[in-house]
Order: C-alpha cells, then structure tokens, then sequence
C-alpha cells in the first residue's frame, strides 16, 4: 500500500487577518503609469484561426481577413504580409467575436462591414468602418443579433442583407437602416448560416439555414423552400451564383454539395467527395474559369475541374478549411483561411501549399519561458492547435519561429520551464516532456514522467521463538504519468510539478517523480520554489512545504481568498498569490497577509518574480496592461499593451508577454516606464509598518486609501 507523508496539524492561521495596503495613493498612481511610447507588437509564433477574407474591389492584392477574437488583418501584397488593422469591438471590447464575413463597400472602397457573432451565447451584430478598417462601430439596428452571413447586392451596392439566428435582415441605404424581410417568428426561415444574391436582380435572394434552403424572388414578400433534391435537415454552409449565369447555383452542406441549374428549381448531388469531408463550409468559383469550383471542407479543399462531375483533394485531411480567395489577376493564387494553421497559400492552382501568415498570429500561448542563460532564447508553449502547434522557439526576439513539437504527437502545452542548468521541460494534456537533442542534431521532446514512489508492506519475522511483524519500506513499480500537468518549478534542487494527480517532486532532474494526493486533493493548479520552500495552490487554498515537498502543511490564508489563479516567491522569501479580486502577500509566512488593493488588477493570471530588475510582475486576464511591482515599496508601475495577457516574462532586458489569443508580445525597445520617485517610497513604508499591527485580527479591514 502506497504512504505519502501529509502533515495535516490544526492550523490556528486558517483565517488569519487581511490588510489592505494602499500601494500608492489616488494622488500619486496616475504618475505611475507608463506612457508607451510605441505600441507592444505580436511577434509569433504567426498562424492560428482564420475565419474569412474579403478584397477591395479593382484591387486584387489588397486583402482583409478576420479572426477568432474579434480582430481585422490586412494585406496589401496578395496574403505575403499582414498587418493587425482594429478590433471591430473597439480597445474596451471583450473580444471573442467571430468575424466570420467582411464586405467591402463596391461603391466606397473605405467603407468596410464586418458581420459577427459568438460562439459561448447569442450576441454579435454588423459593424461599419468608414475609414478602411482602421476604427469600428456597430450598427444599433443588428447590435446583439449572432449574424452568421453577410452579403452585397452585386448590381445594387445599396442593398446588403445579412443573416442571424432570428432571420434575413436587409438595408437598402447601405447599411444605415434594417428590416426584417423573412417571417417575423418563422419556424422555418431562421438560424440563417449563408445568403447569396442574384447578380442581377437585388430582389432575389437565397438563404441557406441549419435546416435546408430557402429563395426569395420579390424582395423577402413570399418566401419559398428549395429542398427538392436536397437531403432533409441540411445545414446549408455556403451558396454560390455564378455571374455569367445566374440560374446555375452551388450550395454546400453538412450532407454534401449541390447544383442545381435551374435557380434553385432542382438540385442535384455532386458526388465525388467522400461522406466524412461533407461538412463544405464554403464553395468558390473560379473567376477566371467557371467550370473550376473549390470547395472547403473540414477534411480539406477540393477542386472539381468539370463543373462537380470529378474531385480532386488538393490538401492533407487534417486542413480546415473556413474561407477561400481567388485573385483574379493572378491565376492560380489561392489563398485558405484555416483553423489553426492561418493562412495557407498556393501560387500553382492548389498543387502545393505554403503557410503565409508573417504578421497574423491567432495563437494561444500559454506557457513562455526565456533562457535564463541570457542568449535571447524565447520558448513559446501553444494550445488547441494539434499538428499545427507544440512548442516553439525564437533566438532573434521573433523574426523567426522554428516548431519543435516532434514527439510531442499534437499535445497540447500548458506549462513550460527551465532549470538552472539549462534543462527545459514542457508539460502537457497528457505527461512531461524533457527537451533533447534527437538525431541529427534536431531537436525533440522525450516523456520523462516515471513515477517511483514508496510504500509499505508488512514483514514477519521469528524473533526469539515469537513472531514480529514490522512495517518494511518498499519501491513501488515505477508507472507513467499520462495526466494533464499545469505547473512547474525547477528553479531549486529539487523541482516541484503540479498535475491532475497530485503534487510531485523530482531529485533526479526529472528522470523520476514522487508524490501524489496533498491534502486528499489533485486539484492543484500553480507551484512555486524558493531555497527548499515550496507552495502549491488551489482555488480555494494553499499548501506549505518547508522540506523539499516531503511533506505538506495546510497554510492559513484569508477567508475572502476564494478564487486562486497564481502563486510566487520574491527574492526576500515572500509569498505572494494573484486571484481574481487581486493580489495578495505575506512576509511572515502566511501569519499576516497583505491585500494591494491599489494596483488595479483583478482576476489575475499570472505572478513571475523578475530576477534582474528585481520586481514581481503581474498579469490580468481581463487587462491590457502589464504591471511591475517593487516588493520593497510595493511601489507599482503599468506597461499598456494593446492585448489581454496571460503571463510575462524578461530577456535581455525586454520584456515579453504570452497573450491569450495573439501570440508573443513584446514590449517596443523605445519604451520607457516613469520611475517613482523615492519621496513615495517613504510615505509607503509608514503605512505598512501601521497596517501591520492588525495582523491578529481575522476581520477583513477596509481598504485604506492614504498612510
């Protein structure tokens, strides 16, 4: 039977009091916040979800693309380069809008329509651009509405309609009023995933639902279903005319792609495409050739040479494919809009593709490490991407990526870190991974989580004619860690790791584990290591180890600590925890904590205590800014940079910030935080010194605003 040591004494500190400390007062915080000087910039890794391009009209190589969260990009060289454009929710949005189509005014090329929506609740809406993308603003009529499809009136470039989950929605003044033109209520004429209008006639109007096709031939007075051929309860993705003849009509859907040649009539199934890739998310005619169609599937694009009779796969089945462009002017140029890996190009028809995504990075990071040897290294650890993600690594401050995920077969990565002597372990969704050098020189990751624990077992013996049993401690069969593992720190001798099946220790640079349950829990989520000590956290409590993690005391923190994302030494030996209503630090071990109600953070997601400049650096989830705070002064300085953080680290003296939906940051070299003056050091100090004295008090003091 397996023993794992467990202190579990009566803790009188379990509610020990809470100070709240001013860290700076109202007066002085505005001159505390950092003027950047340029904006922070997303330097990779490139690639992540894009969701739908658009192109000026009569300017082929000038594209725009939408993502996942809410941004508009912007190529002017074909898809080569892009360029973060705006936010069509604006800097104090909340992001995670799907920008799943972009209109392009035809008869004001600055005008830009943006329609969205969300994917955890109904909301979205149509925005408007007057100033080429760069500002954003939502049209109040559809404000709310999830608009899944957006279109322009080929001939009438008044008319725009627009689908949601509550119907078609058209303007006939470009966009300043809406109407409802299908049933208000409807059972049938909703939930509308994809509009197509006549290229001829604005009054005729196609729209594909969750559930089969619908057409309009009078401006949206009398609806009619067009299922005749089409398999029942059809989700129709995508419906394409072709211009030179508008009654041959394409419509793709989970059940397969259609055609029909007598406007909506009657369609046929194409066949050709296997029953798995069926789900076409989008169809697109070849401007140049209208027999060429593609199609996107979730298993790849096809291409059908023949108008549907044959298709071939251009792409690996493990391409999403979301949106596809065509440049007229360049036959052959086919740009894809790909979940996880961005933007896929092809100059030669489809016959190979290449990523073209320098500029766009839709990643989320959520593990950054920086050499701590000093070389400029930066490892980067990405999630939800498979094949397309892993770790990746930069040694010139982003200007380049190389992926090293072989042996990692498309786990996520939630935690990356680096020992003192250089080792750099990656922990996943599934065990830990060491870092090595594999053949040829390539580098690759190894599993390197063997757990070793001890147990004991009963042994009898004959003593004296009598028998004795006594409890003999043994090595268990060594086992695989295959668990989700979320924290680390190897900063010490012996490295502390936090998984979904306990807390584990390593004194053999991570070639074996011990450990397990703490506390009769497994829920630990952040760990941190200081000279022997060591902390580990839940949400809703922390564990103390004076012993190298032999064993574990529960540690008395507040009652109001109820939400714990982050904990941290500082190089005095302080603990220090970042939760969702702040940041929170102690200086006696957890007898007394201190509550720094003045630095604006909440919901924080990261704490990282920075060596070299000496200050703990802090991170909200719901923030832009990038917070620096003096342990000594509890002085405080915020760094603005235009993305929601995750964590941040130092290298070479600049820092970089994992964001949640942008890849790395980092911060421009020009810019330079304002330096506190040292006359607000000393008023800082009385008050701590004076707050001090409540710590035996188990009540939660007021804030105090002032020394």
């Amino acid at each position: 039977m397996f023993f794992f040591k467990s202190r579990w004494p009566a803790s009188p500190g379990l509610n020990r009091g809470l100070i709240a400390v001013a860290c700076v007062s109202a007066m002085t915080a505005g001159a505390l916040i950092a003027r950047a000087e340029a904006p922070w910039r997303s330097i990779g890794p490139f690639g992540g979800d894009v969701r739908s391009f658009t192109a000026v009209p009569g300017e082929p190589g000038h594209v725009y693309l939408g993502d996942a969260d809410s941004w508009v990009f912007e190529s002017t060289d074909d898809g080569l380069t892009w360029k973060r454009l705006s936010r069509v929710d604006g800097p104090d949005g909340d992001g995670g809008l799907l920008v799943d189509d972009i209109v392009v005014d035809a008869s004001d090329t600055r005008t830009l329509y943006a329609g969205v929506h969300r994917v955890d609740r109904v909301d979205g809406g149509v925005y408007v651009s007057h100033d080429a993308g760069e500002t954003w603003k939502a049209i109040p009529a559809l404000k709310g509405q999830s608009i899944r499809s957006l279109a322009q009136a080929p001939s009438d470039p008044n008319v725009l309609v627009a689908g949601s989950l509550e119907g078609v929605y058209r303007s006939t003044d470009h966009g300043t009023t809406w109407e409802l033109i299908s049933p208000a209520g409807s059972h049938e004429i909703h939930e509308v995933e994809s509009l197509a209008i006549d290229p001829r006639n604005p009054g005729i109007i196609y729209a594909g639902t969750w559930h089969l096709p619908w057409k309009t031939s009078d401006d949206g007075k009398h609806w009619r279903n067009i299922k005749k051929g089409v398999i029942d309860d059809s989700d129709v993705f995508s419906i394409i005319i072709d211009p030179r003849h508008p009654s041959v009509v394409y419509a793709s859907a989970c059940s397969g792609i259609y055609k029909s040649e007598d406007a909506g009539d009657l369609f046929h199934k194409v066949q050709g495409i296997p029953s798995t890739a069926r789900r076409t998310r989008v169809l697109m005619q070849d401007p140049n050739h209208r027999e060429i169609v593609y199609a996107g599937t979730t298993e790849g694009l096809y291409r059908t040479r023949d108008s549907g009779h044959e298709w071939q796969r251009l792409t690996g089945d493990d391409v999403v494919v979301n949106d596809i462009y065509l440049d007229p002017a360049k036959p052959g140029r086919i740009l894809l809009a790909t979940d996880r890996g961005g933007v896929l190009a092809s100059d030669n028809g489809g016959s190979t593709f290449a990523e073209s995504n320098q500029g766009f990075s839709a990643r989320k990071v959520e593990a950054l490490v920086a050499d701590n040897r000093g070389t400029g290294r930066i490892l980067a650890g990405i999630v939800n991407d498979k094949a397309y993600g892993g770790v990746f690594e930069t040694v010139d401050g982003g200007g380049s990526w190389n992926q090293i995920a072989n042996g990692l077969d498309g786990r996520d990565v939630f935690t990356l870190a680096q020992s003192n002597d250089g080792t750099v372990l990656a922990g996943t969704s599934h065990g830990i991974f060491m870092l090595e050098e594999g053949a040829g020189g390539a580098p690759r990751w190894t599993m390197t989580s063997s757990i070793v624990n001890t147990g004991s077992k009963v042994v009898s013996e004959n003593i004296g004619g009598h028998k004795v049993n006594r409890l003999e401690t043994v090595t268990l069969p060594a086992r695989e860690m295959g668990s989700r593992v979320m924290a680390f720190d190897l900063s010490g001798n012996v490295w502390l790791a936090a998984t979904a099946e306990g807390l584990f220790t390593s004194a053999d640079k991570g070639m074996t584990w011990q450990g397990g349950l703490v506390m009769g829990s497994s829920d630990y989520i952040t760990v941190a290591v200081w000279d022997g000590e060591m902390l580990a956290a839940r949400r809703q409590g922390v564990v103390y180890s004076r012993d190298h993690g032999q064993t574990w005391d529960p540690m008395g923190i507040p009652s109001r600590i109820k939400d714990i994302h982050t904990i941290a030494f500082s190089k005095d030996g302080s603990f220090w925890i970042g939760a969702g209503d702040g940041i929170y630090f102690s200086r006696d071990k957890g007898k007394t904590w201190f509550w720094l109600e003045k630095v604006p953070a909440r919901d924080v997601g990261d704490l990282a205590f920075d060596m070299r400049s000496g200050k703990m650096l802090a991170t909200s989830r719901i923030s832009e800014y990038l917070y620096s705070i003096d342990p000594a002064t509890l002085l405080y300085t915020r760094l603005p940079t235009g993305y929601r953080l995750f964590m941040a680290r130092t290298a070479g003296g600049v820092a970089f910030a994992a964001s949640l939906q942008n890849g790395v940051l980092m911060q421009p070299k020009s810019e330079k935080p304002e330096v506190p003056k040292a006359s607000l050091a000393k008023e800082q100090n009385p008050a701590l010194k004076q707050n001090a004295q409540h710590s035996g008090d188990s009540r939660v003091k007021p804030a105090l605003s002032e020394p």
